[in-house]
């Protein structure tokens, strides 16, 4: 007996209606995509739960770590297969018994029975069950409250299994399911965790990186482009999309109010954002601001910001966040240890020492009105360059 098949329990895809194939779909497309390289496998779907099957060689290590990144997906489970019959049940159950309950002390079994035809219920084939392990191990004590583990048996239409439990899957919706965004990714902490949350909810992700050469250089969108990829890792390939700031931050710097030049460039941001996703078919744009935690994120701020898009609804995940938070999902995704190295972006270039953060309406235009907003945006949205992240 071998632990030989993974099986993926749906989250709320289960919940859908008519339309429950297509996110099914979806989700089968990202598995597939994901084994690839690891060897053959034969993937059934039955009773909201994906069985997949390696075929010898297959590397069932790699592909259960990998399964953990499919959206919709909301636990992982390592399980031993086995014949539909009460003697085969048991047998795989008492022959894995230190893979299936570790340390544990206590246990309790919970059968499920999804084929009825099966002649024992769910609850006397734990009963049974559980008499085998006390059998085996008679220092094992059952404990159905609050048991240090809990053995499953789940008998479905081909075949029985039996499992532990799973680990915790990524949940979310399936990734194509929810449109297609573009993510103003720079090489901080916030916006790769905005992105994660935004393609967890379903969304494709195009990433928009906005560069300062030469007060910037090659190091930090290497870094970007870093977080980028472990962002694929998620959500499938990502486009990213490079645009120069440089003309607009040093004409900024030379003819307006310091106080101002943040939202300023924010606001030249989401135009050229705008423009981007416009041109690439998005149809939102997805930002990694926090209220309040810095200049350009106050109310005031990101009221002057959000009246510049038109077109497009502005998509911000982490609003309501506090820095914990989202440090937390950072690490827990694997871009934060990418986010803290050491290279500066446009973000952090050209930073006014006082800025105003109760910024208004009319300030913020009476100080464009001294610039070729139009000509400067142009000139920046020709200097775009494209790179694919797979």
């Amino acid at each position: 007996m071998k632990n030989d098949i993974l099986m993926l329990k749906y989250g709320e895809v289960v919940m859908k209606g008519l339309n429950r194939s297509y996110f099914d779909g979806l989700i089968v497309r990202r598995v597939k995509k994901l084994l690839e390289g690891l060897g053959s496998f034969e993937l059934q779907y039955a009773q909201s739960t994906l069985c997949i099957r390696g075929a010898d060689g297959a590397d069932m290590d790699e592909a259960a770590d990998r399964m953990k990144r499919v959206f919709g997906v909301s636990s992982v489970c390592r399980a031993y297969s086995c014949e539909k019959t009460t003697e085969a049940i048991k047998a795989a159950v008492t022959e894995n018994l230190d893979e299936l309950l570790g340390d544990a002390k206590t246990f309790k079994c919970e059968g499920k029975r999804s084929d009825k035809s099966f002649p024992l219920t769910s609850p006397q084939l734990s009963a049974e069950v559980g008499a085998a392990v006390l059998s085996a191990r008679p220092d094992l004590k059952v404990d159905v409250n609050a048991p240090d583990a809990v053995l499953r048996i789940e008998v479905r239409d081909k075949y029985a299994a039996v499992h532990g439990g799973g680990e915790k899957g990524a949940g979310g919706m399936p990734v194509g399911s929810a449109g297609h965004g573009l993510l103003l990714l720079s090489g901080g902490i916030d916006s790769p965790v905005a992105g994660y949350m935004m393609a967890r909810r379903g969304m494709t992700l195009d990433a928009l990186y906005f560069d300062s050469q030469p007060y910037t250089g090659a190091l930090a969108e290497n870094k970007v482009e870093q977080l980028a990829k472990r962002l694929s890792d998620y959500s499938g390939r990502i486009f990213m999309h490079i645009i120069s700031l440089t003309e607009i931050q040093e004409t900024l710097m030379k003819s307006c109010d310091e106080r101002l030049f943040t939202v300023l460039l924010r606001r030249f941001m989401m135009r050229l954002a705008e423009m981007q996703a416009l041109d690439v078919g998005a149809g939102a744009l997805i930002t990694g601001e926090s209220l309040g935690q810095v200049a350009s994120q106050t109310l005031h701020a990101i009221t002057v910001t959000n009246a510049v898009p038109q077109k497009l609804p502005v998509f911000r995940p982490l609003i309501a966040m506090d820095k914990d938070d989202i440090v937390h999902t950072a690490r827990s995704i694997g871009t934060f240890d990418i986010s803290v190295l050491p290279y500066e972006d446009c973000c952090t270039v050209f930073v006014p020492k006082h800025p105003n953060t109760r910024p208004t309406a009319e300030q913020v235009a009476a100080e464009e009105e001294k610039l070729d907003v139009t000509g400067l945006t142009n000139r920046a949205f020709e200097t775009r360059r494209h790179k694919k992240i797979i």
